[in-house]
């Protein structure tokens, strides 16, 4: 399951980009929480605590109690919009969500038992398509990431959408049976199978072309 995020909030008194400049410049992050049907409210967070949780990697597939005022908000974050050059968080934004809501999320898409893959012990390569899965789950069931199993996979297999097992109560967002991952072949393998294709290809051609007419035949003297 993923880890439960805790983070202290203060309430914004003031909107505009004015005000919002002037947090930034106290090296806090202008923020809102939305949703259940109830009014936003406008907050602020400590840059540094916001960007260490950025950084754990599962921040946006993660449950975040907002504390504001000794109050506890249950949330998703949703949004981070950074500074185009600086890179420095500038705003977020914050889905409110009850204990067992069903929301949508984005999970990490990891795979083991590459030393199990006879494709990859010849020398195949695993071709990943699908990085993060999109997920809609029960609020306190996110996982934290999807592990699919690599063993007993070939050169040319394919890993589908409908070939791995989801957590218990999810269900893909995609209603197609996309393609995840594939064991292709290294670039020195496919040559030398497009050159013996090649060949192949040319001795039937030579093979099929009709006999030119001898010397001295009819057909030779015109």
């Amino acid at each position: 399951m993923s880890e439960v995020l805790d983070l202290s909030a203060e309430a914004r008194d003031r909107a505009g980009k004015g005000a919002s400049r002037a947090i930034r410049r106290e090296g806090r992050v202008p923020a809102v929480i939305y949703g259940e049907k109830q009014e936003p409210t406008a907050i602020h967070l400590e840059e540094k605590v916001l960007m260490k949780l950025l950084h754990t990697g599962h921040f946006f597939n993660s449950v975040v109690m907002i504390d504001v005022a000794g109050k506890k908000v249950r949330t998703l974050p949703k949004d981070v919009q950074f500074h185009p050059v600086t890179d420095r968080p500038l705003h977020a934004d914050f889905l409110r969500i009850g204990e067992h809501s069903k929301v949508h999320v984005n999970v990490p898409v990891h795979f083991k038992d590459e030393e199990l893959s006879p494709g990859l012990k010849r020398g195949g390569v695993l071709n990943i398509v699908v990085h993060d899965l999109g997920l809609t789950v029960d609020a306190a069931e996110i996982p934290e990431e999807i592990v699919i199993s690599l063993k007993g996979l070939e050169v040319g297999d394919n890993i589908h959408l409908s070939q791995i097992k989801l957590p218990k109560g999810a269900t893909a967002n995609d209603t197609t049976d996309i393609t995840l991952a594939t064991i292709v072949a290294p670039s020195a393998l496919k040559s030398s199978e497009d050159e013996a294709d090649e060949a192949t290809e040319a001795a039937a051609e030579t093979a099929q072309a009709p006999e030119a007419p001898e010397a001295g035949s009819e057909e030779a003297e015109g």
